[in-house]
């Protein structure tokens, strides 16, 4: 068990952990180098927040956002831009770079689908149900798992029908995007039935809300409950761990990794 950890920049005002902490370009770079040096191996730069009931930002601002840190940490590691614009992933990928975190699977921009197939980049495609402002107001499935195994393989044909490569898909089951508790607990549980798909699974349980409904920590009182989600979520076959507190969940993994290769 080796997964690569992704380390999250956020450039906004609004995140629901670390938002207005990095809004500043120059102090989200650092932030990205920072993450870097504590193992990091992708590092995901984002201008909008996507916690439920979030508000859109325009093409813009987002892009004023995020256009000067991704290309301050180009080269510092692989860079991936967490958006759903078209014309914001266009411009990160010129600015260096290599894959597009769409929360959406493409359903808030087709676009792009195009603008990663002609640049060669990666395309993580994540699932939600709804959108941000309202996928919290009743999430229901028949079998959460089934149900969100179905619309990633869904959205990866369009993905491939759009031009991308198959292999340049990754894909993410989107905990708390439009799930209750026990959605996000059951998909944890059962992860390893997406391998099925043959995708990289990239899984963020960051800090999010299901830890709190768990024990009723506050935002800055989960970092165990990430560790141990994430861990259990390699365990299960995540290829890449989405979080914040890059130094703990390496060494964690490390940890969890040597364990299991010594059973």
């Amino acid at each position: 068990m080796k997964p690569k950890l992704m380390g999250v920049v956020n450039v906004t005002p609004d995140s629901f952990s670390d938002g207005g902490l990095f809004l500043d370009a120059d102090a989200a770079v650092g932030h990205g180098v920072e993450l870097v040096g504590d193992g990091a191996d992708l590092l995901d730069v984002g201008g909008e927040s996507t916690r439920p009931g979030a508000e859109e930002v325009g093409v813009e601002e987002e892009l004023a956002r995020v256009e000067p840190v991704v290309a301050g940490l180009a080269g510092t590691a692989t860079v991936s831009v967490d958006t759903s614009k078209a014309e914001v992933a266009r411009a990160a990928l010129d600015a260096g770079a290599s894959i597009v975190n769409d929360v959406t699977a493409l359903r808030r921009d087709p676009e792009i689908g195009a603008v990663c197939a002609e640049a060669g980049a990666g395309l993580v495609l994540m699932h939600m149900q709804g959108e941000p402002r309202t996928m919290q107001a009743d999430p229901t499935y028949g079998d959460v798992v089934e149900d969100v195994k179905a619309f990633l393989a869904e959205r990866m044909e369009v993905a491939v029908g759009a031009g991308v490569a198959e292999e340049r898909i990754w894909l993410d089951p989107g905990i708390g995007f439009g799930k209750t508790l026990e959605h996000n607990l059951e998909l944890l549980r059962r992860l390893g039935e997406l391998r099925g798909l043959g995708r990289p699974l990239v899984v963020g349980t960051s800090r999010k809300s299901f830890i709190g409904k768990v024990d009723g920590s506050a935002v800055d009182e989960r970092l165990g409950g990430t560790i141990a989600s994430s861990v259990l979520a390699a365990a299960e076959g995540a290829d890449v761990l989405r979080v914040h507190d890059v130094a703990e969940a390496a060494q964690a993994a490390k940890v969890a990794g040597a364990i299991l290769v010594a059973r």
